[in-house]
C-alpha cells in the first residue's frame, strides 16, 4: 500500500470531499455540509491522502473553551479497516490537546470504534451545553436517533 500523508487540507479539495461523503449523507450517516460550511470550517479538518486522492477525513469542530467535537469522520469504503480512521481521529484528538481542549465528544453509529479509542458512551442529555440540537435538526432522523453519544477526556 502507498504511504498515506495526513495534512490540512486546502479550499480546492473541498469536491473530493463531498464525492467521498456523499453516500453517506444519502444514507442518513453522516449530516451534510454545504460547500461554503466546510471552506468555513476548512481549517478544523484534516484529510489523509494516497497518491493524491482523499481516502479520508476528519472534522475537530470547537464548541466552547471546554468542549470539541469529531465530526465527519470518513474514510473511503475501499481503504477501510487499514487504521485510517484511528489514524485521522488520534491526529484530531492531538490537536485538540494543543489547543487544551478539555473534552472530545462524538456522536456515532460505530460505538466500538470509538471504545477502541478510549472514548466512553454518555446520555445525550448529559452532552455539555446540549450542542448537539443545533446539528441535530438538520438530520433526517430526527428527532428519533440511534447515534451513541460518546466523550473522550483530553486534558
Amino acid at each position: 500500500m502507498e504511504q498515506i500523508l495526513y495534512k490540512k487540507p486546502i479550499l480546492t479539495d473541498i469536491p473530493q470531499m463531498q464525492e467521498i461523503i456523499k453516500k453517506y449523507v444519502e444514507n442518513g450517516i453522516i449530516l451534510p455540509r454545504s460547500d461554503d460550511e466546510i471552506a468555513t470550517n476548512i481549517r478544523s479538518y484534516i484529510v489523509a491522502k494516497m497518491g493524491g486522492q482523499i481516502v479520508g477525513y476528519v472534522a475537530l469542530h470547537i464548541h466552547s473553551i471546554a468542549l470539541a467535537e469529531i465530526r465527519s469522520l470518513i474514510v473511503d469504503e475501499r481503504y477501510q479497516g487499514k487504521g485510517i480512521g484511528k489514524e485521522l481521529v488520534q491526529r484530531a484528538l492531538e490537536e485538540g490537546r494543543a489547543l487544551a481542549v478539555q473534552e472530545v465528544l462524538s456522536l456515532t453509529y460505530n460505538k466500538e470504534f470509538f471504545e477502541k479509542l478510549g472514548f466512553d458512551e454518555i446520555q445525550k442529555e448529559n452532552i455539555p451545553e446540549h450542542k448537539i440540537w443545533q446539528d441535530c435538526i438538520k438530520c433526517k432522523h430526527f428527532p428519533i436517533c440511534n447515534e451513541v453519544a460518546m466523550m473522550k477526556k483530553i486534558s
